[in-house]
């Protein structure tokens, strides 16, 4: 600075938009470099969020879950871009006396990426480069754009005013107004090219190759519902399949590229491209999933036509040794799950490396290209996504979610809900249909009934069976005299196990309790 001009300290909305941008400009470079290096789950934005995601405490996940559904990563996302942007605008007021705060801030800010991007199980150590190299961006924008925000008065030997002169305040604010501009226009040009670098590239193609090599779905079962009245449809559409899971981005994995290796305790290590899977006998099954998150009356619940490679014949090729209890699934992204080996060696017992749902590839989001699916197992132990490593161990290892708590064995538990009428809703007087859906996959529903506030339970007529691992339509006649009433149903399985009252969380191996809803008759 000359000592003949006077600086002054810019104004908050500018200081604000200084951290703005240069957060946003150490976003965007991270997001490029991870699609140009070929790591996407090295940008700084999902590194931190899959950290978040790890690390949350438990009642704030299943917060997460029952407040958002679905939309639970969604709203991460959402959020940590609010949080980032306060930091930004917080760090960019905190500097207007001088760049430091705003520089430590971008060196924290890249010291989380950087250590999210370590801890990850998915990337390799190399990757850190990414958020380090973000972070020089970060700061080296916010240095920039510190330095033109600084606003120069007129000058003192000559009370010239700058405006009109073409110098000074005129020209820093031309040149801030340029260097914001190249800024937000730079960072949103790199966000969006490395989008396109960290998209889906040639994953349809792949999706639609292994379509055309899978029989057409099976006609739906007639009988099996009562969608009319207000039950789901038997067989859950692709797109409306629930979806719980910790990946924050969907990976992409071609068919192609796709490689599993089966190992551990075994006989003959097994090392398995997609057409060495294809090459084995098939089996089409329908069957319905629960995740363990679903509470008492809740929606994560959805039946498939899957089609796959049975895992008992794998395990045999292989040759399980003594001593084998687990056999220990790893996602491309590194997530972990553990199901029993007496579990997938049972005749009795479905189980697949699924590659086709409902006459199709296997969506994205729902593991293409492969994925493990077991009936009658809570997702979280059986049913893998984007599964590249099957590793037969003793009981010592542990998994993500038994480290987080969880149970080690988790058999889904005989549930019923009403799906209509809907929870305070209001309905004429007299007679009124319920319906709903019941499930106690490997066993098959019996019987459900029905009650009305305090009254007798009374027997509801039950759609057709299709097979003992898939949900069972259900529906009931009742009678509503005028005012408030309380609707209740529970189901009762083929070994003669009656749903309990008693109500009980999710953790640690799902939730218990009747389902209930209440409305208002007039």
């Amino acid at each position: 600075m000359r000592d003949h001009e006077s600086v002054h300290p810019p104004p908050r909305g500018t200081s604000c938009l200084t951290g703005l941008l240069a957060v946003a400009a150490a976003l965007g470079a991270g997001h490029l470099l991870a699609g140009l290096t070929g790591s996407p789950g090295s940008s700084p934005f999902l590194a931190v969020g899959n950290s978040a995601i790890d690390l949350a405490p438990e009642p704030v996940k299943d917060f997460a879950i029952a407040a958002f559904g679905e939309a639970n990563k969604t709203a991460l996302l959402v959020g940590m871009g609010v949080v980032l942007a306060v930091l930004g605008a917080a760090g960019g007021l905190a500097s207007r006396g001088g760049p430091l705060p705003g520089l430590i801030l971008v060196g924290l800010g890249g010291t989380a990426g950087a250590l999210a991007t370590l801890g990850r199980p998915d990337l390799p150590t190399w990757a850190v480069a990414v958020p380090l190299s973000s972070t020089v961006v970060g700061g080296v924008v916010f240095a920039l754009l510190w330095s033109a925000s600084r606003p120069r008065g007129p000058r003192k030997d000559t009370g010239e005013d700058p405006a009109l002169t073409g110098t000074g305040a005129g020209l820093g604010r031309r040149r801030l107004l340029v260097s914001t501009g190249a800024v937000a226009l730079g960072s949103a040009t790199a966000t969006l090219g490395g989008q396109a670098l960290t998209g889906r590239g040639g994953l349809e193609e792949s999706r639609r190759a292994v379509t055309a090599r899978l029989p057409p779905p099976s006609p739906p079962p007639g009988g099996a519902d009562f969608v009319d009245q207000g039950t789901p449809t038997f067989i859950t559409a692709n797109d409306d399949f629930y979806r719980v899971d910790t990946a924050l981005r969907v990976p992409a994995l071609r068919a192609e590229d796709w490689r599993l290796r089966v190992h551990g305790l075994v006989e003959r290590e097994l090392s398995l491209n997609f057409d060495d899977l294809l090459r084995r006998p098939w089996r089409t099954e329908t069957i319905t999933m629960t995740c363990v998150s679903n509470e008492v009356g809740g929606p994560y619940v959805s039946t498939a036509e899957f089609v796959g490679v049975p895992l008992r014949d794998l395990l045999r090729e292989a040759g399980v040794r003594a001593g084998a209890e687990r056999v220990f699934g790893t996602s491309v992204d590194g997530y972990t799950a553990a199901t029993p080996v007496e579990t997938l060696l049972d005749p009795d017992r479905v189980a697949l490396l699924a590659f086709g749902m409902n006459g199709e590839a296997l969506p994205p989001e729902h593991g293409f290209p492969v994925r493990m699916v077991t009936a009658g197992l809570y997702g979280y132990v059986s049913a893998t996504k984007w599964l590249v490593d099957l590793e037969l161990t003793t009981g010592d290892r542990r998994t993500y979610w038994e480290e987080r708590g969880w149970a080690e064995r988790a058999p889904i538990k005989t549930q019923s809900r009403i799906d209509s009428p809907r929870g305070f809703e209001t309905l004429p007087a007299g007679r009124t249909t319920v319906v709903g859906v019941a499930w106690a996959q490997t066993t098959g529903i019996d019987s459900v009934e029905v009650r009305v506030d305090d009254g007798p339970w009374r027997p509801a007529t039950l759609a057709r069976e299709v097979n003992p691992d898939t949900w069972r339509m259900w529906r009931a006649e009742v009678h509503l005299v005028p005012g408030g009433h309380r609707i209740s149903c529970r189901a009762t399985d083929r070994d003669g196990h009656t749903q309990t009252e008693e109500r009980v969380g999710t953790v640690p191996d799902g939730a218990t309790g009747w389902h209930a809803v209440v409305c208002t008759a007039e």
